[in-house]
């Protein structure tokens, strides 16, 4: 029988066939096409014609199409909907496609046909985007260590080949360790506190594993309204406990150990490149250039953002010794103490609001905002093969012709990390339109109750429904230039900017309904989402900053002397917390964006692509939240463009400006 990921594709929109593909399959079907795209490889470097951007450039381009399918939905499956079995084949994978990978960059009769078209650039008749494209190739060789001496070649060829599955290992151990923690509560009693909705999901997960009682765990729809609610303190700290001691502690799933092995490989292979270090490496492709750039750009936030958070924290400690008579307030009572003084400040409470935020009306008032925005239609197709019953897959038109495919995949489960994200099964080009993902971990449906979303989780959607937009919304030629194949720093732009209609009365319409009675949400409601958006801004500004700073602390000149993981975390982390700190936890340890994923020396960019975000809104603002004119500008010098100008470039063309801080710091309520 042949292979169904060699085979062609019998599917709608030649859709992965995820119901005939077996574990067993990717290996073999790697294999094959490695051996395809080093032939094509092979066909570019023996052309014995005069090297030009169609021949080496856009031949380059066209290779290794069906690998990158292959590879890119194995890793895919290996965050959604990972096993043991899954997880031994992507370790094996990882360095046969990381070898490959090197075999191309340091190929040097391909450098030299490149570097030619390079040298020629000038004079060539090349559109923007092949200019762009030219330039992206040229740097990606020189960065990946073509111009390096053959021993410094097989050095770098064994860091990558290590690094790769690192991150891999990272991520496995931080799922294991979610996984293997869970609280099982059976006196009623002990759940003081906590939402009726929290309760159902706790009782539903409590009966899939056939125990009594109600069963919480890691995983964010069942930690964080525990946390956010539970009145027993005990509990509240041995759930915060568990959480950060995930890859912290000592079993077989420490990541103290690859930590410490990542950063010093990093650092070697920056320096091997000749950059001082990692961070020197990453932002020289990045819009803030330099880590001096970046670090005045947090230094100034953290500026703006710290007399507040301090003035914050000071009405937290206040409230949990006067009203709850806690001696010392720990980093268990924070979002517990936070919520009690929201709901006397505001008559705020996140529980009143879920009932008006079912997630199938959530879902189909998100596509009607789209839908008005940028002209896009969604329809259920049950005929496109999902990677598991909770995946729904979407048919997108536009102008009443086929657009784009979207899987989205909304609930937490034993073999997907937590957290959210978007990613690509097929990529947008000028001969076909791309595959595209968004994964969440929402809170679950609970007999006949939808799954019903907090304020957050709304936000979230909307978050990474704007990546997927990005990709969806793609109109270039080259797919390594298409939808979120931008500088680091400019991608989340889409997704943050999105999260805006959120907060807007006329967007809320479109979805904030109660899910028994239809009726909207009330006015006053939407008053207090917008008073409570400014809630604790200097706290959670500070909080996104000390992570940025952690993140260019692993990766700066200074990181290859750093002798500890935790020591390190705390002294970097001090000036931002107000609470103690406790030594059996580590949040480095499970810092997936920095470790596993790709915000390695880029993770100050949520709050740099905040600033674009801000500015960007205000615009809509001004003409209305569904001006066509500002959405028509949006899609075609952002969303439609990907990587095909710089992002500045790009920004500019919409905007007819720069991006103002200032619009920033007034939406958080840090100025006047």
């Amino acid at each position: 029988m042949q292979n169904p990921l060699l085979a062609e594709f019998p599917t709608p929109f030649e859709t992965l066939p995820f119901d005939q593909i077996n574990t067993a399959d990717f290996l073999p079907a790697l294999e094959a096409e490695i051996e395809k795209t080093k032939a094509e490889i092979d066909q570019i470097t023996q052309n014995q014609a005069q090297p030009s951007f169609d021949n080496t450039i856009e031949a380059m381009e066209k290779s290794g199409k069906k690998l990158g399918i292959i590879s890119g939905a194995l890793f895919n499956l290996n965050s959604a909907e990972t096993s043991k079995a899954l997880q031994e084949v992507t370790q094996k994978a990882a360095p046969i496609l990381t070898a490959l990978q090197n075999d191309i960059r340091l190929n040097e009769v391909l450098f030299q046909r490149i570097q030619k078209v390079h040298d020629l650039k000038d004079t060539a008749a090349l559109t923007p985007e092949q200019k762009t494209l030219l330039e992206k190739e040229y740097k990606g060789f020189v960065r990946n260590g073509a111009l390096l001496p053959e021993e410094k070649k097989e050095k770098l060829r064994a860091i990558d080949q290590e690094l790769a599955q690192l991150g891999l290992r990272f991520g496995e151990n931080v799922l294991e360790d979610s996984n293997a923690f869970s609280l099982q509560i059976t006196d009623k009693k002990e759940l003081s506190g906590l939402p009726q909705s929290a309760l159902a999901m706790a009782k539903q997960m409590a009966e899939q594993k056939s125990l009594e009682g109600w069963l919480f765990t890691l995983d964010y729809p069942s930690y964080v309204p525990f946390m956010t609610y539970a009145d027993n303190r005990g509990l509240r700290k041995k759930m915060c406990l568990a959480f950060g001691k995930r890859g912290f502690q000592q079993n077989d799933h420490n990541n103290e150990t690859v930590i410490q092995s990542i950063v010093q490989l990093r650092y070697q292979r920056a320096n091997l490149l000749g950059y001082d270090s990692h961070a020197a490496f990453v932002l020289e492709e990045r819009m803030a250039k330099d880590e001096s750039t970046v670090r005045e750009f947090l230094n100034d936030l953290r500026n703006k953002a710290y007399p507040k958070a301090k003035k914050e924290w000071e009405e937290i400690n206040a409230f949990g010794q006067q009203e709850l008579g806690y001696k010392t307030i720990e980093k268990w009572d924070t979002a517990y103490i936070s919520e009690k003084i929201k709901q006397v400040r505001f008559a705020f409470n996140e529980e009143e609001l879920k009932p008006y935020f079912a997630l199938p009306k959530v879902t189909t008032g998100l596509f009607k905002i789209v839908e008005r925005l940028y002209g896009l239609s969604f329809k259920i197709r049950k005929d496109i093969p999902v990677y598991h019953p909770d995946v729904q897959a979407y048919e997108v038109t536009k102008d009443g012709a086929f657009h784009a495919v979207l899987y989205a995949d909304f609930h937490p489960r034993e073999g997907k990390r937590n957290g959210a994200w978007m990613t690509s099964y097929r990529a947008q080009n000028h001969e076909q339109r791309p595959h595209v993902s968004i994964v969440c971990n929402f809170s679950t449906p609970t007999g006949d109750t939808p799954a019903l979303l907090t304020f957050n989780e709304v936000t979230t959607l909307f978050h990474e429904f704007g990546h997927a937009l990005h990709g969806m919304l793609a109109n270039t030629h080259y797919g390594s230039l298409s939808g979120t194949s931008v500088f680091w720093d400019f991608v989340e732009l889409p997704s943050q900017v999105l999260e805006n209609w959120c907060y807007q009365a006329e967007a809320l319409a479109l979805f904030a309904q109660h899910y028994k009675t239809g009726a909207l949400i009330p006015a006053h409601y939407i008053e207090k989402i917008i008073k409570a958006g400014q809630f604790q801004q200097g706290l959670q500004t500070l909080r996104q900053l000390s992570f940025g700073y952690l993140d260019l602390s692993w990766h700066s000149e200074n990181s290859i002397d750093i002798k500890g993981v935790k020591a390190h975390e705390k002294t970097i982390m001090a000036p931002f917390q107000f609470t103690e700190d406790h030594e059996e936890n580590c949040m480095s340890t499970a810092f997936s964006h920095i470790f596993q994923g790709g915000y390695a020396a880029g993770y100050y960019s949520y709050k740099w692509a905040e600033v674009l975000d801000a500015d960007a809104f205000e615009l809509f603002l001004e003409k209305g939240i569904f001006d066509q004119d500002t959405a028509t500008a949006f899609h075609d010098h952002v969303l439609s463009k990907g990587g095909t100008e710089h992002p500045m470039t790009l920004y500019k063309k919409f905007r007819g400006q720069a991006p103002n801080p200032k619009a920033l710091l007034k939406r958080a309520g840090l100025v006047d």
